[in-house]
């Protein structure tokens, strides 16, 4: 794995090779002296890891303590094809694998691990969530929960559903499918975002909401070695 340029010192950046099942994705997996926990982005349709927003939420988790897997849940030659960039199955069966990987790298040992979604990814977050009662928290920007829908009663995580108050269509299907959970749950609503957070200070907003949730449900469960029902 070949070091990265990144902006905190204390979370050295390195590219990394994903194997989900027969698949190689490329990743970036910071983990920061003293980590806390590890957060697993799955970003939204047309995004990659090197998604800007993700990036900057990314970062202030690093500077919580906690490290992050960014990594591409497509090929190149698979994200080309709009039928699989909406297959939210395929999406969470990547993340899955990609966590049984994660699992396996001697950074990520002990650590508790949790999922950051953002459009369809958030889907892919909760369907995988859904299978592993051992992932600790689950948090969504601008998410499409409902195209998890089948699998929300059997979310375990305590999930933090975040939406922008401009992001209407966006916002009334989360409430949807966050009256589907079965689990802990918040819901936040961002006064003055639409679906991209591009407003001035929506971003640091969700920023500040992600890395308390994480920061919260990650190091309570590294204290106690126990798994939230």
């Amino acid at each position: 794995m070949a070091p990265l340029a990144q902006s905190n010192a204390d979370a050295p950046t390195s590219a990394v090779h994903v194997h989900a099942g027969v698949t190689v994705l490329d990743g970036l997996l910071s983990v920061p002296a003293g980590a806390d926990g590890l957060v697993v982005f799955a970003h939204g349709s047309g995004s990659s890891r090197l998604s800007p927003r993700n990036r900057y939420v990314a970062d202030a988790l690093h500077h919580a303590r906690i490290g992050t897997l960014l990594f591409d849940l497509l090929t190149e030659a698979e994200a080309a094809e709009r039928r699989k960039v909406f297959d939210v199955a395929l999406l969470g069966e990547r993340l899955r694998d990609a966590t049984t990987w994660l699992r396996g790298q001697r950074v990520a040992a002990g650590l508790g691990i949790g999922y950051f979604g953002a459009s369809t990814g958030a889907a892919a977050a909760l369907i995988a969530a859904a299978d592993d009662e051992t992932v600790q928290a689950v948090v969504s920007r601008g998410g499409r929960p409902d195209l998890a829908v089948g699998a929300l009663p059997a979310v375990r995580a305590p999930t933090l559903f975040i939406v922008g108050g401009y992001d209407e269509d966006v916002l009334e299907l989360n409430r949807r499918a966050y009256a589907q959970l079965r689990c802990e749950r918040r819901l936040e609503i961002v006064a003055g975002a639409t679906h991209l957070f591009e407003e001035p200070g929506t971003l640091d907003r969700v920023v500040e909401l992600a890395t308390g949730w994480f920061a919260r449900h990650l190091r309570a469960t590294r204290r106690t070695g126990e798994h939230h029902p």
